[in-house]
């Protein structure tokens, strides 16, 4: 990391070094969700030249699923590193299930679900393994059991490396590791989405399970950059999110702007502290930034070699307190399929 002037890496300096499990990786990857869905229209041209840069800049982790834009979202990632195969780790999810237009039909954990998705992912990426295969968040009651089972036998026969689970609670964690090792749980964890740190945070580091952190800037809201739901494209996602209301944006900002008051003074931007904050939380966390454009990229990359005092984290932290955002994170339907 840089000294405390925050000054910028040099040209070409490596990304440290972070851990999944036994996992080395370097310390950023990149999520890939607004590449092809939920946020409106993305340009598929710069998408794919934001992951040839990501990986010339050596990030290996490239997450995506395979029900961003139905399956377009792993077509995007499979032409992207098209010659590159070797110098990433395919990260993709099974789980949540959409409908052919996209309605959210809810979660799906049976052997034959998964085993038919993997094959699926497979084809789409054009790839013959997944690197990290991810059980995408898990139904009330749900038997994970039966889905870690299924990703046993993927991993027997060659097409996954790692398996993940995604937004669950620390006993289904503990369930699931009993079946088959789970290397990493990625959940939503950011200054303003804390509930990872209650009980799943302390599980996973007991047994040495690693966590990728999604969504680490707010949805784009910890960047500064949305003030307005009137903002927002009309088929933008975020219109649905409650904390994405007019009422709470407006509240919201309140907590954006003292958190711009501490970068301003550290001379960085609020996503740069957002993201070096998740940073210093453990070399055991991975942050997965999403962007689709190559000057948003370099701005994520360069949090990873920012050092922040204990200071600056008291700050920072003071600014975004546990507890203080307005809305919950999904409206009532997906909450009930969280954290289970």
């Amino acid at each position: 990391m840089t000294n405390s002037s925050h000054e910028a890496p040099r040209a070409g300096a490596p990304l440290p070094v972070s851990r999944l499990g036994e996992l080395k990786v370097p310390a950023q990857g990149l999520g890939c969700l607004s590449m092809s869905s939920f946020y409106g229209l993305s340009d598929r041209d710069e998408a794919i030249a934001t992951v040839h840069r990501a990986v010339d800049r050596g990030v290996t982790l490239i997450d995506t699923a395979d029900v961003q834009g139905l399956g377009e979202g792993e077509r995007l990632v499979g032409a992207a590193i098209a010659g590159r195969r070797e110098r990433v780790l395919i990260a993709t999810k099974v789980g949540l299930e959409r409908s052919a237009s996209g309605e959210f039909l809810g979660v799906r954990g049976d052997r034959t679900y998964i085993r038919d998705r993997c094959e699926g992912s497979l084809r789409r990426l054009g790839v013959d393994r997944l690197d990290l295969y991810t059980k995408h968040w898990a139904a009330p009651g749900e038997r994970i059991e039966e889905a870690m089972e299924a990703m046993a036998e993927l991993v027997a026969e060659g097409k996954v490396r790692h398996v993940c689970l995604s937004e669950v609670s620390a006993d289904t964690i503990r369930r699931a590791h009993a079946v088959h090792p789970v290397t990493a749980v990625q959940s939503e964890w950011s200054l303003w989405t804390r509930g990872i740190e209650r009980e799943v945070l302390a599980t996973c580091r007991e047994l040495g399970i690693g966590i990728i952190a999604n969504c680490p800037l707010g949805r784009g809201f910890l960047t500064g950059g949305v003030t307005s739901a009137a903002e927002l494209r009309p088929e933008d996602f975020r219109h649905t999110l409650p904390r994405f209301t007019e009422g709470n944006i407006g509240r919201n900002r309140a907590l954006v702007e003292r958190l711009r008051s501490v970068a301003r003074r550290l001379e960085i931007t609020p996503a740069q502290l957002a993201l070096a904050w998740l940073h210093h939380q453990g070399d055991d966390v991975v942050p997965i930034p999403g962007t689709a454009r190559r000057d948003h990229l370099d701005e994520n990359l360069a949090a990873a070699f920012i050092s922040l005092t204990p200071q600056d984290l008291r700050e920072t932290e003071a600014a975004v307190a546990p507890g203080a955002v307005h809305g919950e994170r999904y409206g009532s339907f997906l909450m009930e399929l969280v954290d289970n």
